[in-house]
């Protein structure tokens, strides 16, 4: 492999700082956020620690980010993108019937939040719970990653409506809604208790309360 090398600054713009897995300087910096935000939350996340942790000069911050909330939005964005392809790799599975799809979100989350030590949970519910003292662009923009959150659940639902999983009669936009309201609960929960037994016990209640 050829060794990186920096180039020279140009005028006007930030270095390159060479990285081992060749990412340029603001996606590093919207990955690191994303790992220290889901652990600190906002408000307690300082913009000079992110810098040290990436090894950029704060420079390079101000090229890519107007502000602190600007860079937040990136991040929320960049987390929404993500979470939003985990869903459909799972609820969109056609090998798997829509409550199973259901069951193997649960399962690889419960996976994923132990592998961190249950210091991270959802960065989307940590935001929300500051929401009163974020900047107020936040708050709209939360809403509108749960209600995308919902909406793709809602069609895992529909199908369940369709192969007979649950009853014709089924609301599934607001079972899908209940669904995320009692999930954030419960992923706030195991990170205080330290273990996924509220994981557990909201998706084995949920399931037990779908209608039939």
């Amino acid at each position: 492999m050829n060794e990186i090398i920096a180039k020279p600054r140009r005028p006007g713009r930030p270095p390159k700082v060479p990285r081992p897995d060749d990412f340029d300087t603001r996606e590093a910096l919207i990955r690191c956020g994303v790992e220290v935000l889901t652990e600190q939350g906002f408000m307690a996340t300082g913009i000079d620690a992110i810098l040290k942790r990436v090894g950029v000069p704060k420079g390079s911050f101000y090229h890519y980010f107007a502000s602190k909330e600007a860079f937040g939005l990136a991040v929320l964005d960049s987390y929404a993108h993500y979470f939003a392809r985990r869903l459909d790799r799972w609820l969109l599975d056609e090998s798997l019937s829509p409550l199973e799809r259901l069951a193997g979100f649960v399962q690889e989350s419960k996976v994923n939040i132990a592998r961190h030590a249950f210091r991270r949970g959802c960065l989307v519910g940590n935001m929300g719970q500051e929401v009163s003292v974020l900047p107020s662009g936040f708050r709209e923009a939360l809403e509108n990653v749960f209600l995308d959150w919902q909406a793709r659940l809602s069609v895992c639902f529909e199908a369940a409506v369709t192969v007979r999983e649950l009853p014709a009669r089924t609301d599934c936009s607001e079972l899908a809604a209940y669904f995320w309201i009692g999930w954030e609960g419960a992923v706030l929960r195991a990170r205080l208790v330290q273990n996924a037994q509220p994981l557990d016990t909201f998706i084995i209640g949920f399931l037990r309360g779908l209608p039939r």
